[in-house]
């Protein structure tokens, strides 16, 4: 059945995406919100396929391919820059008339960014902007989870970094020495581990008060991360006790000249306040080779029992493991002796 054709400005209103053509496929007349997507376009007088190509049905060139497939979906790119992929539908209005109704379909919401489009383009009972709210409203909250999950993410960061780390020196902890041993131990590798206790400390504390304690802990902490690697572990794991964790050695060399260096440095004084803090370190090592079959406690006991050996050797030196050493692990503790002399500490 062919309608008879409403007003262009009755058109304008309630399809203002849509289109008149004539018989032959000329175009005779262009809605407002067509016109905004080319412009620079004069539509009227313009041959249907000069403007659009068809890309559904496939195979349909000729307009009476076209109007044969009147009320039925027509998927069409409008020529030209920036592309537009459009839908629509063609009736007959009348004998020599034919009215195409377009719109973006799911492509609304880029099809109003490229265009700047807004609501007043639309007919009012256009479904196209509560979809665009509803896009809108969809980004915004995906973006907020988002966002959410990355605070999330961010602060379960932070809570596992505060577990495994000491406070009052930002070197690693027990928790994280003991993750990183069994790690190691789990992968055959080899590996040292230093255990380093600092001579005369005590008498800082007593003397001077635990504030110059926590700065020559602040010190300490420092050095030792200066004469390490940025692979190796420096964790505090007592009130003046520090583990070091060193991967990949090979040479007793190199842990030779680590405890060494680290020795050296922290015998250099102290500066709290008006006073001079000195002070000094033992170390005891323990070095597992590939294959050994030690536990982490073990290898954590052996780097005690050669701390034990170097306190008990007279103090700021490193003395490396060995079987030997446990028949001394039970001897009397050598005298902490004074740090103390005049405003020397």
């Amino acid at each position: 059945m062919n309608l008879a054709l409403p007003t262009s400005d009755v058109l304008d209103v309630l399809c203002p995406m849509h289109m008149v053509l004539d018989a032959s496929g000329t175009i005779l007349h262009a809605g407002p919100t067509i016109r905004k997507l080319r412009p620079d376009m004069t539509f009227e007088g313009q041959a249907f396929g000069d403007v659009f190509e068809v890309l559904r049905p496939r195979g349909t060139d000729a307009l009476t391919d076209i109007t044969g497939a009147a009320r039925h979906k027509l998927h069409l790119a409008l020529r030209g820059q920036p592309p537009a992929h459009l839908k629509g539908v063609m009736v007959w209005s009348g004998r020599d008339r034919i009215v195409l109704d377009l719109s973006f379909g799911i492509s609304i919401q880029q099809g109003v960014r490229d265009y700047r489009l807004s609501a007043g383009d639309f007919a009012a009972t256009d479904l196209a902007i509560e979809m665009l709210y509803l896009i809108e409203a969809q980004s915004a909250a995906m973006e907020a989870s988002r966002s959410l999950n990355l605070r999330l993410q961010g602060a379960k960061t932070a809570a596992e970094e505060q577990a495994f780390t000491d406070t009052l020196t930002g070197l690693k902890n027990r928790r994280a020495l003991d993750q990183v041993l069994e790690r190691l131990l789990a992968s055959d590798a080899s590996f040292a581990v230093m255990h380093i206790d600092l001579d005369y400390f005590k008498a800082v504390n007593d003397t001077l008060g635990h504030a110059a304690g926590d700065h020559v802990l602040r010190q300490v902490a420092a050095v030792m991360l200066e004469e390490t690697r940025k692979t190796d572990l420096v964790a505090r794991v007592g009130g003046d006790e520090f583990t070091v964790v060193l991967p990949a050695v090979r040479d007793i060399a190199v842990l030779e000249r680590v405890g060494a260096r680290i020795i050296q440095r922290i015998e250099e004084p102290v500066v709290f306040g008006a006073h001079t803090c000195e002070i000094s370190a033992s170390i005891g090592t323990a070095w597992v080779q590939n294959g050994d079959a030690v536990s982490r406690e073990d290898v954590l006991e052996e780097a005690d029992i050669a701390l034990y050996a170097s306190k008990h050797k007279g103090r700021a030196q490193q003395t490396f493991y060995s079987p030997e050493l446990r028949e001394t692990a039970n001897l009397p503790d050598a005298p902490e002796g004074q740090a103390a002399r005049g405003d020397k500490l």
